[in-house]
């Protein structure tokens, strides 16, 4: 019997909810989303989308990590999992910037256009605009600002792959040294004063914030928090706190970190009629959502002055569209390997690429 569950229905809404946020500034309107105008500014729809990503990328991405034979398992898993359908994206966007590209340089001799996707597709310090494309649009050049999240989720996995060389009482151990680390840095630097560093690219507050929720979900990972005798009732009065704290108290970072996982991976864990099926039904279409959205908006408004809610009602469904493509051509397909040991297919890869080679000559 197959297990289901509600992560990838939740994952779907929160991918739909970034772009919802993101069409306020892309449009140029200058308010909050409704979530950010009921709540003053104190909480805004993508900042609960990303939030929850890493939560349930922690609880999951643990579990994965119980499940691998070693740390090259762990990584092929991951690899297949993140860059196939980024490097797609990244080559339709060098494709088909030139429909959108304004500027006295001939397309082809702009250097910007050859940097873009391999400073994209490494992660780390990236590449936001080609100068001469999207440089009219009323919210500026950046071509997809949605990729900002994906370094800091990867620098997740590598930390969370050292504890693969220990035994349970060790992992969480380490799980537990992290989390309670992120919570002194948030509590003394962050929330005290504007202090700040950056790593390679990394801002420190993002990267401790983010941290946090995803070894909180790691957390309930390792104590099999589905299997929790009173889940039910955890995930309502989690519910019930999160209202009074965000109701009566603003910017709560440690709160969040303390309750939110409990409450989404609760919901995530149900296995609601048919809402569980959505993954089965559609496939999971969150990953496509998220990295074509910010393009798609861009793009929507090059061509057309629309308003914030003209943009949102355009923008969702197309991004769903690409999406599904994207999951069923794409990182369906490939992740059909991820069982395989990938060692033994850069050999294959090498020895057919030699074969080739010598017929040629």
């Amino acid at each position: 019997m197959i297990k289901t569950n509600n992560f990838d229905f939740l994952r779907l809404l929160f991918a739909i909810l970034v772009i919802v946020t993101h069409s306020h500034p892309l449009s140029g309107d200058k308010g909050w989303d409704l979530l950010g105008e009921i709540s003053n500014g104190n909480l805004q729809f993508s900042y609960i989308a990303v939030k929850g990503f890493f939560i349930i990328s922690g609880y999951l991405i643990f579990q994965s990590l119980l499940r691998s034979k070693n740390w090259i398992d762990y990584f092929w898993k991951r690899v297949l999992r993140l860059f196939p359908g980024l490097f797609v994206v990244l080559c339709l966007t060098i494709l088909l910037a030139p429909f959108v590209y304004e500027s006295p340089i001939f397309y082809l001799e702009n250097r910007k256009v050859y940097t873009y996707l391999i400073r994209n597709i490494t992660l780390f310090k990236l590449q936001y605009s080609i100068p001469g494309v999207f440089d009219s649009n009323v919210y500026g050049s950046a071509i997809n600002g949605s990729l900002w999240t994906i370094c800091y989720e990867f620098s997740m996995y590598v930390l969370l792959s050292f504890l693969i060389f220990f035994r349970a009482k060790r992992m969480f151990l380490g799980l537990l040294l992290l989390f309670v680390y992120g919570l002194f840095f948030i509590f003394y630097f962050f929330l005290s004063t504007d202090f700040y560093f950056h790593i390679y690219d990394l801002n420190s507050t993002y990267l401790t914030e983010l941290g946090l929720f995803f070894f909180g979900g790691s957390l309930l990972g390792f104590f099999n928090y589905h299997s929790f005798r009173f889940i039910n009732r955890i995930v309502f009065f989690s519910g019930i706190l999160i209202f009074v704290s965000e109701l009566f108290f603003q910017n709560l970072v440690v709160s969040r970190v303390l309750i939110w996982p409990f409450f989404i991976i609760g919901i995530g864990e149900k296995a609601t009629p048919l809402i569980s099926q959505v993954g089965t039904r559609f496939g999971d279409l969150s990953y496509g959502i998220y990295i074509y959205g910010f393009p798609i908006q861009q793009t929507l408004m090059y061509f057309f002055d629309f308003n914030v809610i003209e943009l949102m009602v355009l923008s969702v469904p197309i991004s769903m569209f690409l999406g599904y493509l994207s999951w069923h051509i794409v990182e369906k397909k490939v992740l059909r390997y991820k069982k395989a040991d990938p060692l033994c297919l850069i050999k294959l890869f090498v020895d057919k690429s030699l074969k080739y080679k010598r017929n040629v000559i």
